[in-house]
């Protein structure tokens, strides 16, 4: 038997604002689930999005606790163009959010950026560079 992957899963301190969060990056969510204690959405492939308060996650695993220390997995979002890159990661730094790496041209090939979601989840963003 082989797994597949189906599900990634963001536990939130504020559904609302994590949930606004991705929606600036182009996520479909419906507003009604900003009330909601567990979200989900549809990514295409049969592979979905979920967001779970603390208190949801608390009442399956009541000794949960947020990791600590530095980041183990990033969710990246390929935007259509190199300068895309540089206005969302604008637009969530001036929203608020924590840009971690400003835009940059990486040697691999892509316009790349790091912000921070509300719940210090790492979001990277990135296009691929025109072919020199």
């Amino acid at each position: 038997m082989s797994a597949r992957i189906s599900l990634f899963g963001i536990v939130v301190e504020d559904m609302a604002r994590s949930l606004a969060f991705y929606r600036r990056l182009g996520v479909d969510i419906p507003a009604e689930a900003d009330a909601q204690p567990h979200v989900e959405v549809a990514l295409g492939g049969g592979v979905r999005l979920a967001w779970d308060t603390v208190e949801t996650v608390r009442s399956f695993d009541p000794h949960w606790q947020a990791p600590t220390g530095g980041h183990r997995i990033a969710i990246a979002f390929d935007l259509a163009e190199p300068a895309a890159v540089d206005r969302v990661f604008t637009e969530l730094v001036e929203a608020g959010h924590e840009g971690h790496l400003k835009p940059w041209d990486a040697v691999w090939g892509q316009r790349y950026a790091i912000v921070k979601d509300p719940d210090g989840n790492v979001i990277d963003l990135f296009a691929a560079l025109p072919s020199a």
